[in-house]
């Protein structure tokens, strides 16, 4: 029996996965959480065969959250299941450690297979993931600029441009303010923008916002 993690801040989300999983006589939801910080606790506390985590949550999202189990949990398996789809998120996501990426459009059979697929060890790749895999490799040149973002350049970019102060991003990923600057410049360069409001425009026209 495989132990599942959900982690979701809409419980209306985790009683429909749950009730869907509870139908499966392999798989076992043992425990809940509504946001990121909970989900590492319940991590620290307990073991789990896989992790089903949203991305957009108060307090910790899916991108600090996936960022942070590298350190406390680096070989847990993670479904990324998100309102967002595939092109937006899950090649930056999978390259950052997650086992797995669904939007939350997937069909129940198919968010089934994946939490199944990523549970035993392995990588999930959907139709439209794979997709967007091949067309990388084909065309490396057509990347969208925030894909080319490391793993910490890419969850700062996402703390900018909903418009967090340095400051506040230094004090959630316990590093220096000169640390967070280096960071935003890399980031500024690599896209070719020069402000903090170029990267919420490119983030809002490229749907990495709600």
């Amino acid at each position: 029996m495989k132990r599942i993690l959900l982690v979701d801040d809409h419980s209306i989300v985790r009683d429909g996965l749950r009730n869907l999983i509870e139908l499966e006589n392999d798989l076992q939801v043992t425990g809940e959480a509504s946001s990121g910080a909970e989900a590492i606790q319940l991590v620290r506390k307990n073991e789990y065969d896989a992790m089903v985590l949203d991305i957009s949550m108060p307090d910790k999202n899916g991108v600090d959250t996936l960022h942070e189990l590298k350190h406390v949990s680096p070989d847990l398996p993670v479904l990324v299941l998100s309102g967002y789809a595939e092109d937006q998120y899950a090649l930056n996501l999978m390259r950052n450690g997650c086992k797995g990426y669904l939007s939350k459009n997937a069909d129940s059979d198919e968010i089934i297979l994946a939490i199944r697929t990523v549970s035993a060890g392995k990588r999930y790749i959907s139709a439209e993931l794979a997709e967007l895999m091949t067309n990388e490799l084909s065309h490396p040149s057509e990347k969208q600029l925030h894909e080319t973002l490391s793993d910490r350049e890419f969850q700062v970019f996402v703390k900018l441009a909903t418009g967090q102060t340095p400051t506040a991003i230094a004090d959630e990923l316990f590093i220096s303010i000169k640390t967070v600057s280096t960071y935003r410049s890399r980031i500024l360069e690599k896209m070719a923008m020069k402000s903090n409001a170029d990267l919420t425009y490119y983030a809002i026209k490229y749907g990495l916002l709600n």
